[in-house]
């Protein structure tokens, strides 16, 4: 299930375009090794494998790191999806000072930002992947456990789209459904 909110997530453009999708990919079936931007990071992004991933993952990163509050971590995510270059200076300085004044090093602070930065324009929170995960489960759950009904079901709700009917049609015959 925790695969299926992360892939969710991960197809967007933002993530696709930097290489992230590849990089999860890699590392989740271990033909690359997991590495964390800052060693202080692993709880956050362990769950995804040294990959920001999901929204709040940036505010807690901000937290960690930069001794954000949580406030000025979401004033952080909120600056990034408006990709004002003034906003996005201000908070780049923000984050790096509050990196080095917890005694982070400049380099490694300005490399976790960019890496924030490359995410943050199509960033998805985990708690939005989430519910569209439980629903594409239970759609799977059904087509393969009741694939009349659920096939009879999908054109039903799709009537009136013959692009949409079309394709279920073929789905149909692919299914062997009469």
């Amino acid at each position: 299930f925790e695969d299926i909110i992360a892939v969710l997530a991960l197809y967007r453009p933002g993530p696709l375009k930097s290489g992230m999708v590849d990089m999860f990919v890699r590392r989740k079936h271990k033909e690359e090794e997991v590495s964390y931007p800052d060693d202080s990071l692993k709880d956050i992004l362990e769950q995804s494998y040294g990959v920001i991933v999901y929204q709040e993952q940036v505010l807690q990163i901000a937290q960690k790191m930069a001794g954000f509050t949580l406030g000025s971590a979401d004033i952080l995510r909120r600056a990034m999806g408006k990709k004002k270059p003034e906003e996005m200076a201000a908070q780049k300085k923000n984050f790096v000072d509050g990196c080095t004044a917890n005694d982070v090093d400049r380099k490694t602070a300005e490399k976790v930002f960019t890496e924030i930065e490359v995410f943050s324009g199509y960033g998805f929170n985990k708690c939005h992947s989430a519910p569209y995960a439980e629903l594409a489960y239970k759609n799977a759950y059904l087509k393969a456990n009741y694939p009349g009904e659920y096939m009879a079901a999908s054109l039903s709700t799709s009537m009136s789209n013959t692009d949409t009917v079309t394709v279920l049609l073929d789905e149909c015959r692919r299914m062997e459904i009469p």
